[in-house]
């Protein structure tokens, strides 16, 4: 395919065109965001390295239905609404590695936000949460 080709393809469907560049814009934006966060997103791998190599806190943000019905072995769970980065209990794990978990990753970003907003240095998001834990076959505890 030649530029020409490419650019009378354009003309011919601006809206799939400008659809397209939209998109292709979103993605490197977002990727560069990510980058420039500072939270790092680890793989179910490198959180099980993280555990046993640095005593990493895991803290899960699923419904407490959801966490009953199968979590991280030594992970907690707190609530999304009752998420609180000031919060005592988490004062003496700023210097711990902390890895957030939810179900797919997305709530775990907007926590791990939070968190390095609030002074914690080492956090990280479990990519793909906790499906990509199970996609693993990775255990799980049930029960609270």
């Amino acid at each position: 395919m030649t530029f020409a080709e490419l650019a009378a393809f354009a003309g011919r469907n601006p809206f799939l065109s400008l659809t397209f560049v939209g998109l292709t814009v979103a993605i490197i934006a977002n990727e560069i965001a990510n980058l420039l966060s500072g939270i790092k997103r680890i793989s179910p791998a490198e959180l099980t390295a993280l555990i046993n190599r640095d005593n990493a806190l895991v803290i899960d943000l699923r419904a407490a239905a959801d966490f009953a019905k199968g979590h991280i072995a030594g992970s907690k769970n707190v609530q999304m609404s009752q998420f609180d980065p000031e919060n005592k209990a988490l004062a003496p794990a700023k210097t711990l590695p902390v890895v957030l978990v939810c179900n797919v990753g997305q709530t775990a970003s907007i926590a791990a936000k939070r968190l390095r907003k609030a002074g914690f240095t080492h956090v990280a998001v479990l990519e793909g949460g906790i499906r990509a834990w199970l996609a693993a076959e990775l255990p799980v505890v049930k029960g609270r």
